[in-house]
């Protein structure tokens, strides 16, 4: 499907040395400000109290955030689950406080702001099973279902975890491509992919963004969504060598892409909205998650570009890479003999 078609090839690669300054002057810049800055890290990875309570009506989010966040937490995370009257609540450990107060003095500030008074009942288990919101006529706005802490012991094992994710898919991509095209496709494609990754990370510490699994697993998404954009262009300069024997080498990356300009658009553009629509409609909780899509999804588009294809260009890519000559007894007007892949 094509919403146009450009006749003339777009001399993409005259400005690839430009493009590839650039995209170095900003990849550095990131690097600086994950060094100098760092990520600001939620609770998954630096440890917390997590808080599940349900309401008799249909919780106000907004509500529950504004009184959480009253109490001096700092970063705090607030979101529903399995229905409307469920709340999660996420806490970041604080030292002038202990652990175990935590939950109770939350939920103490929670059945407040509903016009109930908190209940201690005999110990029986667990600290949920203990505390009780009690109202008039014997109605308990809120329940505390469960509490649970989470310790920097498990926080940086999901950290630790995360990054071995994150090297798998890089190690996983580059055989790929090493297998689908050839070595040097390989290298730009992962050049071009820690490109796109390093800059999210970048933005996330400059302007010290809440970096959560979620945002992990859109971190995680940019790789495979940037390296199937590299894989069309990269398919379609393989057909071009071997239908366009005169082009150098310049030229058919030129035609490769140009040619799948209507698709990118269309690709992108659909994704884009979907995306724009969990940043605009999707609350807190989908936020940053939108964030690093978008911005993943902009850079992916210039990294296949001009990051990609430029340092294939630059690692000498040629005909003889991905078409070999055929033998005595393959069609010589057949433009894909002898292709070897």
């Amino acid at each position: 499907m094509e919403f146009f078609r450009i006749r003339r090839d777009i001399p993409f690669m005259r400005h690839a040395l430009v493009f590839n300054i650039i995209s170095f002057v900003t990849f550095a810049a990131a690097v600086f400000f994950l060094i100098t800055r760092g990520l600001h890290l939620s609770i998954e990875f630096t440890g917390g109290t997590v808080l599940e309570v349900g309401y008799t009506q249909p919780a106000d989010i907004n509500k529950v955030r504004s009184t959480v966040e009253s109490m001096g937490f700092g970063e705090v995370q607030v979101q529903n689950f399995g229905t409307s009257r469920d709340v999660l609540i996420r806490l970041p450990i604080r030292g002038d406080v202990k652990q175990s107060d935590i939950a109770g003095l939350v939920f103490d500030k929670l059945c407040s702001a509903e016009g109930g008074k908190l209940q201690r009942g005999e110990a029986q288990g667990d600290q949920a099973s203990r505390l009780a919101c009690a109202a008039g006529n014997n109605v308990e706005p809120v329940k505390l279902s469960r509490t649970e802490f989470v310790g920097p012991a498990v926080g940086s094992e999901l950290y630790a975890d995360g990054l071995k994710a994150l090297a798998f898919v890089v190690v996983g991509i580059m055989v790929y491509l090493a297998f689908r095209f050839e070595w040097k496709f390989s290298i730009a494609a992962i050049v071009a992919n820690l490109h796109d990754v390093v800059i999210i990370l970048g933005f996330f510490a400059y302007f010290q963004w809440e970096f959560s699994l979620a945002v992990l697993a859109a971190v995680l998404a940019v790789l495979g969504y940037s390296v199937n954009e590299s894989v069309v262009i990269f398919d379609r300069i393989r057909e071009a060598f071997r239908k366009f024997r005169k082009m150098t080498t310049h030229e058919v990356i030129d035609h490769a892409i140009t040619s799948t300009m209507s698709r990118t658009i269309i690709t992108h553009g659909s994704t884009q909205m979907m995306v724009l629509a969990m940043l605009l409609f999707g609350g807190p909780t989908l936020h940053y998650f939108a964030i690093a899509l978008t911005i993943g999804i902009l850079f992916g588009i210039y990294s296949s570009v001009f990051v990609a294809a430029a340092i294939a260009m630059w690692l000498g890519v040629k005909r003889e890479d991905l078409v070999r000559a055929s033998g005595k007894d393959r069609d010589p007007n057949d433009p894909n003999a002898g292709a070897v892949v």
